[in-house]
């Protein structure tokens, strides 16, 4: 995520802990802090300014790595919540070996369920050193085993063209530039191949509009296609916020 993936905090937790309303609500001040930051640098604002921002955000989701994987979507612990993820984007990754890079992985659950029971080579980035070496740990006796590298998944270190799948959760929202985020992220992606969006517009009015997300997407992309998440089942419980996946193969 750029440049730090969505979780919880102590102060939010107790809102929705389940379901993780109150991490979008907690993440979206903090990444609002960052876009601004950014922007800032734009209009001449010194560059110590930000990086004191983004170094702030990084060592708190460093901190918050610890407690990332109790809500149901991020840590996937429930078996049925598992399942329904795993149901969800194999089909759409398609045949084993697939080369997918997973931007914003946090502690990489969403990796290792492709790797585990996909048989895909999964390449996981994420902004908190924390939140990759909790993936590393989690995906240890996987095969094949994830690949996984401390970066902004704004700015993925990933050579051009050099995947089947690009798949993030809860990013493109967190942008400062999303149209610009989204043409680096499709240069990853070898001919024919798939980008996989997943995201939200959160009670809080944090988030994208899925009609908005189509937009960035369709202007990138021919082929764009919308799925509604609306059953409690991949987050654990009820959920009053619109949440979608973005799916395009071309």
């Amino acid at each position: 995520m750029f440049p730090v993936p969505v979780g919880e905090n102590s102060a939010t937790r107790g809102l929705d802990a389940e379901t993780g309303n109150g991490m979008e609500r907690h993440a979206g001040c903090q990444f609002h802090r960052i876009s601004m930051a950014r922007r800032g640098w734009n209009a001449g604002v010194l560059p110590a300014s930000i990086e004191r921002v983004i170094e702030d955000a990084r060592e708190m989701w460093d901190r918050e790595a610890e407690t990332f994987d109790q809500a149901a979507d991020h840590g996937l612990r429930d078996p049925v919540v598992r399942r329904a993820w795993a149901d969800l984007l194999l089909p759409l990754i398609g045949k084993p070996g697939r080369r997918v890079a997973d931007l914003g992985c946090g502690t990489g659950t969403l990796s290792t369920l492709l790797a585990a029971e996909g048989q895909h080579l999964v390449h996981g980035v994420d902004f908190s050193m924390e939140m990759i070496r909790r993936a590393r740990e989690k995906s240890a006796t996987v095969v094949p085993s994830p690949f996984f590298s401390v970066a902004d998944a704004s700015e993925p270190p990933l050579s051009p063209a050099s995947f089947d799948v690009v798949l993030c959760r809860h990013v493109l929202w967190a942008m400062p530039d999303p149209s610009a985020a989204l043409q680096r992220w499709i240069e990853l992606l070898a001919p024919g191949g798939t980008l996989v969006l997943i995201e939200g517009l959160w009670s809080n009015g944090v988030g994208l509009k899925s009609s908005e997300c189509a937009r960035l997407v369709g202007s990138l992309r021919a082929d764009v296609q919308l799925q509604i998440l609306d059953d409690d089942v991949y987050w654990g419980g009820r959920t009053d916020d619109e949440r979608y996946l973005i799916l395009s193969a071309s």
